[in-house]
């Protein structure tokens, strides 16, 4: 069957802005309006139910304008939480951290856009099994630090040179992400798939720069850190 309406540039930009919107404004909320003895609850219930809501969708798929705008708005409660406990240590974090990525993002669509970078079978499974990859030792990372201070230091501030190093990593990987983000999306509108799909597309963005940000705001903090 013919999709009713065929999926356009401006769908997945509309909807992107308003998935941004929504989390700037859940965000928001959860900085100025959620008390500290709060933030740590907050963040974890954003976090969980954004994780939740993000494995049934990646899975699945689907997504549609309720599962979207809902992840969004849990995230941005997170990301609210969090952002506000690195600005409270490192006055002026949260916005280099936001103009790092609005830079890093722009400059990732200049070089796709002029195909500096082409995306190509090779690359997607390169960027796939390196995403997977700092997923695991994040996840290796974590249970060592149930046994271990710091784990095997890869978020340890007290090891710099591990952490800077690793996120640094992560950023470049998140950023190669962002390229196959978009060349996703062009190919879906070339193909003239549903504009349904578009809430997919805008989802998947959106978690790909929530990443790059959460890697750069790291970033910052331990060259902050070390700086001291």
């Amino acid at each position: 069957m013919a999709p009713s309406r065929y999926l356009t540039i401006d769908d997945v930009v509309t909807r992107s802005l308003v998935l941004l919107g929504t989390l700037l404004v859940a965000a928001g909320f959860a900085w100025f309006a959620v008390p500290d003895s709060a933030v740590g609850l907050t963040v974890g219930v954003g976090f969980i139910g954004a994780l939740g809501l993000g494995l049934y969708m990646g899975f699945s798929g689907k997504a549609n304008a309720g599962t979207a705008v809902a992840y969004a708005a849990l995230e941005g409660l997170a990301l609210g939480g969090i952002s506000e406990l690195f600005n409270r240590q490192w006055p002026g974090i949260v916005v280099q951290a936001v103009t790092g990525t609005i830079m890093v993002a722009g400059g990732v669509l200049v070089v796709y856009k002029t195909g500096a970078v082409r995306v190509t079978p090779k690359f997607t499974k390169i960027v796939f099994a390196s995403t997977l990859g700092v997923a695991g030792l994040m996840l290796v990372n974590l249970v060592a630090g149930f046994f271990t201070p710091g784990g095997l230091g890869l978020r340890d501030a007290q090891s710099p040179v591990i952490a800077i190093g690793f996120s640094l990593l992560c950023i470049v990987i998140a950023a190669s992400n962002l390229i196959i983000d978009f060349d996703m999306i062009e190919q879906s509108v070339r193909r003239g798939v549903d504009e349904k799909v578009g809430w997919y597309l805008s989802w998947g963005l959106l978690v790909t720069l929530v990443w790059l940000y959460l890697e750069i705001l790291r970033l910052l903090s331990y060259l902050t850190g070390r700086n001291d």
